[in-house]
């Protein structure tokens, strides 16, 4: 089971953070609040009864550090997530799902009827971090990113075959069409705007 969110930002400060020899104020202050908010993960873990081998707050000094010490620990996507988080805008509830293997089932079926495979939802869900992290050993969290420059590309993708999907899949469907309808309008905005939020961000956890 997982909650699914969205946001939108400038993916390319958060890979200026982890990257960067010496950091500006304002990366400072986003990194003292990334900080805390991994802080929080891990106590809210620590609550439920969990054990990560790379604490959230451990991972993400070694995501900064450039040298992670596991190869499969989901600490540090929850780690990525934190700092994505506190860059982007405020997350976009797409709802809790029982099975997110069932994104895979709306594929096939969507597929079938004509939408690009690289818009299809599990393409974009499911389909990682934009730089290299450990494996999060589990299904979840999962994570995607998608162009927002391409939003109207996937909407019109998705109006196109709604009539035809079976009402389970067309429901599922339009809850990322919603959104992605919104998404289409503000990437012109930003254009005009000349600002640079480029990429949404989806997590499942």
């Amino acid at each position: 089971m997982g909650n699914l969110e969205m946001s939108t930002g400038d993916m390319r400060g958060v890979i200026r953070l982890l990257t960067a020899v010496e950091r500006t104020p304002e990366q400072e202050r986003v990194l003292a609040v990334a900080r805390d908010r991994c802080a929080q993960i891990d106590a809210r873990f620590e609550a439920d009864g969990i054990t990560l081998d790379v604490p959230v707050a451990q991972a993400l000094e070694e995501l900064l550090d450039g040298s992670p010490t596991a190869d499969m620990e989901p600490g540090y996507r929850y780690a990525f997530q934190a700092l994505v988080a506190v860059q982007f805008s405020d997350t976009y509830d797409l709802g809790h799902w029982r099975r997110p293997s069932w994104f895979h089932t709306v594929d096939e079926e969507m597929t079938g009827h004509g939408v690009p495979a690289d818009l299809a939802p599990a393409a974009l869900l499911f389909a990682g971090p934009p730089i290299r992290l450990p494996h999060p050993g589990d299904a979840l969290p999962a994570m995607g990113t998608f162009p927002a420059s391409r939003a109207a590309e996937l909407v019109e993708a998705y109006e196109a075959v709604l009539d035809r999907l079976d009402p389970e899949v067309r429901e599922t469907a339009e809850v990322l069409l919603e959104p992605m309808r919104v998404e289409a309008g503000e990437w012109e905005r930003t254009k005009q705007a000349g600002r640079t939020e480029d990429t949404v961000f989806f997590w499942m956890h």
